[in-house]
């Protein structure tokens, strides 16, 4: 079998194409994978609204499209399970509540994320803005703080 060199050039073209593709989904993991690596430190004071958007930007930036909803997936994540109040705020909002000196309310079970406080027992109290936690209050319960959602009552974080 004899090659001509416009079979040449075509095989050949069709080789650095299929290389080309293999190189950007290389790139893609790469920047994903390094994404996930950084994302815990990039969101460490985030809830998941901006855990995600700050992984989703961050990912866009270091692989694109792609990189954008890996981040924004991982950001949500990480910033989740750091919850609304990010592990470095922990130490200063305990000091800020203790300041404060609120008695705290006697709830007769135990409490955990999810319970539902009775509505107007509870004094909640605002959230200082430094800590960027909107549309939620804190409150103190049985000795621990907790920050809980006014309209339904509902614990979503414990702090202690």
């Amino acid at each position: 079998m004899e090659l001509t060199v416009a079979t040449m050039v075509v095989f050949t073209s069709v080789l650095l194409l299929r290389w080309e593709k293999r190189m950007k989904n290389i790139f893609v993991a790469a920047g994903s994978l390094a994404l996930l690596l950084s994302s815990p430190f990039a969101v460490s004071a985030q809830g998941v609204p901006r855990g995600a958007a700050q992984g989703a930007a961050e990912g866009n930036a270091v692989a694109g499209p792609v990189g954008g909803v890996v981040g924004g997936v991982v950001g949500g994540v990480t910033g989740g399970v750091k919850g609304l109040l990010g592990l470095d705020q922990r130490p200063r909002f305990h000091e800020y509540v203790g300041r404060q000196h609120h008695t705290s309310y006697s709830y007769r079970d135990s409490i955990g994320v999810g319970t539902v406080l009775p509505g107007g027992e509870v004094t909640y109290y605002d959230v200082p803005q430094e800590y960027g936690v909107r549309d939620y209050r804190y409150a103190v319960i049985n000795g621990q703080t907790v920050l809980v959602d006014p309209r339904t009552n509902r614990i979503v974080e414990i702090l202690d």
